[in-house]
């Protein structure tokens, strides 16, 4: 396979977005008269990194990044447990800091895996087979496109497993459709950041994948390139 010069660094970036956005998703704020997590203001970073993943590398690179950020948000989420739990040497307040921040009911933590990946492996798909559909024309609507599908996803996975039950169901449902309305909207925004970054990328690694002939199996993480066009077709 092809070794790229800054795959390395975007997954590195990606991952570090992600924990950032476990470690604080307990957090709630209100953005205009919506109680959203406050990670809506920066979490769709992540699908800024998945489309410029997918765009310029192809679906397979992505869908091993995805399973990659997967691993890293699991074992970081098991070790916050065991800094929330173990008792500290010596206690000033009669909470723990470190339980209030950290400390995770397991269903809000497997909804959340659940929510990382199925939205992280949805957007790249819908991504891959519209740059085939539109020629790899109008990435400023298949990056918003992608957007659409893999976001409502991962917040309604993680609403549905991590919060039915604890938040009334109207509320419940206003919270999803803000929070997905929001993050949409602040990739829109981004998008002229996502081509000048997907450009000089492109260039950078001359590289431009088409996924014709890609093993779409989201479970195929060790599926290689099929064939690889680089055209730089924007």
């Amino acid at each position: 396979m092809k070794t790229y010069r800054l795959l390395g660094i975007l997954t590195a970036v990606y991952i570090t977005m992600q924990l950032v956005s476990d470690a604080t998703a307990a957090k709630i704020v209100l953005i205009g008269h919506f109680p959203v997590s406050i990670t809506v203001l920066y979490f769709p970073l992540t699908y800024l990194f998945s489309d410029v993943l997918t765009e310029v590398y192809g679906y397979s690179v992505a869908r091993r990044v995805v399973w990659t950020v997967l691993g890293c948000s699991i074992l970081a989420g098991l070790f916050y447990q065991v800094a929330a739990y173990v008792p500290a040497l010596a206690q000033t307040t009669s909470i723990d800091p470190y339980r209030q921040v950290f400390g995770t009911v397991p269903r809000i933590l497997a909804g959340g895996w659940l929510a990382v990946w199925a939205g992280g492996i949805s957007n790249d798909y819908v991504l891959a087979k519209m740059k085939i559909i539109f020629q790899g024309k109008h990435l400023w609507l298949r990056t918003i496109g992608s957007t659409l599908v893999g976001e409502l996803i991962n917040t309604v996975i993680f609403s549905l497993i991590g919060l039915f039950g604890i938040l009334p169901p109207a509320v419940l449902l206003t919270s999803i459709l803000s929070s997905w309305l929001i993050k949409v909207a602040l990739e829109a925004i981004l998008t002229p950041l996502t081509y000048a970054v997907i450009r000089k990328i492109k260039a950078y690694e001359q590289e431009d994948y088409y996924d014709i002939g890609t093993d779409f199996h989201p479970f195929h993480v060790l599926s290689d390139h099929q064939k690889t066009t680089s055209t730089l077709m924007m």
